[in-house]
């Protein structure tokens, strides 16, 4: 038995179909500057009012990753939890997150491989009800057993 999982972890044997969890974060100018320093993404339609009112968002808007990140924060954090590996995830951008906009983060169970202890997972991204970003994660969750 593994001792030393964090509480709040999900191991593969307790993680059932259709289990969710989610988070709510809203999305502020300083996260979208933090992002384009991390990431080096310096485009403008993050960064500068002038030149996204011209764009086809009408403003500006947040990383499509930045958005992504939070799947990752649920997934991380929550379910699986932490120990989680990430193996694959498909995303589709739907519509912009903008600064103040409240995000709702959802991840939920579609597929449990017990045996080489792999999660699927359907992620999905709200603002205002309206779906931003949705995809797939495949993950290879934590177990309390010794491989």
């Amino acid at each position: 038995m593994l001792d030393n999982l964090p509480r709040g972890t999900i191991c593969i044997e307790d993680i059932e179909m259709g289990m969710s969890r989610y988070l709510r974060k809203v999305v502020t100018d300083a996260d979208i500057e933090m992002f384009a320093q991390v990431s080096t993404d310096r485009n403008p339609v993050h960064l500068d009012d002038d030149y996204a009112n011209d764009t086809i968002f009408e403003g500006r808007i947040a990383h499509g990753m930045l958005t992504a990140g939070l799947v990752s924060a649920v997934i991380g954090e929550q379910l699986p939890g932490h120990g989680t590996v990430y193996l694959g995830q498909t995303l589709k951008f739907l519509g912009p997150v903008r600064p103040g906009d409240t995000v709702h983060t959802e991840v939920t169970v579609t597929d449990i491989d017990i045996a080489k202890r792999r999660v699927t997972l359907d992620c999905v991204c709200k603002v205002d009800g309206k779906k931003v970003l949705i995809g797939e994660a495949k993950v290879l969750a934590p177990s309390r057993k010794f491989d």
